[in-house]
């Protein structure tokens, strides 16, 4: 969608709004400023957005019943099979709800985002199948990651596998509950401001 040149009073009323004092010549030079910037954005729009092909073939899974999911750990599950051989040959991994695989729905926590489907995968969700890992769902993470808590999800709280009373710590709660709960061999999560080491140390 293009993004359309403000007008002098447009301007005006922004710089009113912002308690700016602007002459006439003030606001038709800013507006000649933004004309490059505009124009940039402009020839964007015009490009084609580039699509990244999916070198695994998969389905798109199923959301888990409460029966099959105690810890209320999963948000999805799937299974990916990477390559035949690697590193991590036989290992099972989770991914963390923050990140893309293809075709698989994706909430980070969120209602806002319910329904949303990648078409992509993320990079790392590519090595890990590149590395013959297999993709076997996806972690229920704190609501847009915001929470050093396991409580705030809109899927419901995650539990503590070694007393489901507790938190489990966030915002990488599932992929921790997971782990320790021994359904996966491994899980990836993010850990920007502690979202790793806070569920790890729990």
């Amino acid at each position: 969608m293009a993004v359309k040149t403000p007008t002098l009073d447009d301007l005006a009323r922004i710089a009113e709004r912002w308690s700016l004092s602007m002459t006439r010549e003030d606001l038709q030079s800013f507006r000649a400023l933004m004309g490059n910037a505009l124009a940039s954005y402009a020839r964007l729009d015009e490009l084609t957005e580039p699509t990244l092909s999916v070198k695994y073939p998969r389905s798109p899974g199923f959301r888990p019943q409460p029966a099959d999911n105690p810890l209320g750990a999963w948000y999805w599950r799937t299974e990916i099979t990477g390559a035949p051989s690697g590193p991590l040959a036989g290992k099972t991994v989770a991914i963390k709800d923050n990140v893309c695989v293809a075709g698989v729905p994706m909430m980070n926590g969120s209602s806002v985002l319910e329904g949303y489907v990648p078409e992509i995968d993320a990079t790392i969700a590519t090595r890990i199948l590149d590395a013959g890992g297999t993709i076997v769902g996806k972690a229920v993470c704190e609501n847009l990651c915001y929470s050093g808590g396991s409580h705030t999800s809109a899927t419901g709280p995650v539990r503590n596998p070694y007393d489901p009373s507790r938190t489990s710590g966030g915002s990488s709660s599932g992929s921790a509950a997971l782990v320790a709960a021994g359904e996966v061999d491994m899980a990836i999560g993010g850990d920007q401001g502690g979202s790793i080491r806070a569920p790890s140390c729990w």
